[in-house]
Order: structure tokens, then C-alpha cells, then sequence
């Protein structure tokens, strides 16, 4: 008995429309969200008094799926900002692009910035790391 399959990877940011907006542009699909609070919400997350939105966001192949989080109670504490990637943590998300040039547009449109540069890894990858929403790292990787 051990892990079945990865369900998702959990993000909190404070401007939820925003997060959503940008991981949309990319190509995310919204498979919906809600609102949570309550003594069950509490007890699973370890803070007491929570109230939190919360959007699905998923790949189009829907296998893979972000969870948005945006507290409203207990306020959100502040993040590490645009923490390199070796800082200790969950640091990156990345996704499979078909136009790294195009995807990368987009994400500008959004607010993003690349971190360093577009490298070419051998012959088998284009690879980049975005400061996306949040200061969430983004890696885009388009398959050569």
C-alpha cells in the first residue's frame, strides 16, 4: 500500500483572480471552486478559524491539477517572495509547452519575468524558469 498517483500540488496566493487569470493563459482549464471553512477545514489544515476560496485549476489532458488557495482567515502570511529555487520548499511548478516563445508572451501579459533566459538542454528540451504570480517559480519546458 503506498501512493497511487499524485492528486495535486496546493498554492496560496492573496490575489486569487490574478493567479487564476495567469495559469488559465497557459492553457490551465478552471474545473471549479469554492469556499471553505469549518471545524473539519481546521482540524485537516492545523489553523483554527479558517475561510478560505479555493479554484481547481488542471492541465488539458486532466491529469494534473493545482490547487489555488486564498485565505481570507487566518490572514495570509506573508511568502518568502522570489525565492531561487534553492531555497528549502516546494519551489517550482512545470508544465510541457508546445511554443515556449508564444507561452512566454502570454505569461508577460500576466506579469511575469523571466528569471534568467531560455536555454536549450541538448537536444531534447528549451527550458526557462518564469517568476509567475506570487513569486512562484514556473518552469516552462517545450519538447524538442
Amino acid at each position: 500500500m503506498g501512493i497511487q498517483r499524485m492528486d495535486h500540488a496546493g498554492l496560496t496566493v492573496t490575489d486569487m483572480d490574478a493567479a487564476v487569470a495567469f495559469f488559465t493563459a497557459l492553457g490551465m482549464e478552471n474545473a471549479g471552486g469554492t469556499s471553505v471553512a469549518g471545524e473539519d477545514v481546521d482540524r485537516i489544515v492545523g489553523l483554527d478559524g479558517v475561510r478560505s476560496d479555493v479554484v481547481m485549476l488542471q492541465t488539458p489532458d486532466g491529469h494534473n491539477r493545482i490547487e489555488l488557495s486564498s485565505f481570507s482567515a487566518p490572514p495570509a502570511e506573508p511568502g518568502p517572495g522570489r525565492a531561487l529555487i534553492n531555497v528549502v520548499g516546494l519551489r517550482h511548478v512545470c508544465f510541457q509547452v508546445d511554443d515556449m516563445d508564444a507561452t512566454i508572451a502570454i505569461a508577460r501579459e500576466h506579469g511575469a519575468e523571466l528569471v534568467r533566459e531560455v536555454v536549450t538542454w541538448g537536444s531534447a528540451f528549451k527550458l526557462c524558469y518564469l517568476w509567475g504570480p506570487e513569486g512562484i517559480i514556473v518552469e516552462l519546458a517545450e519538447k524538442l
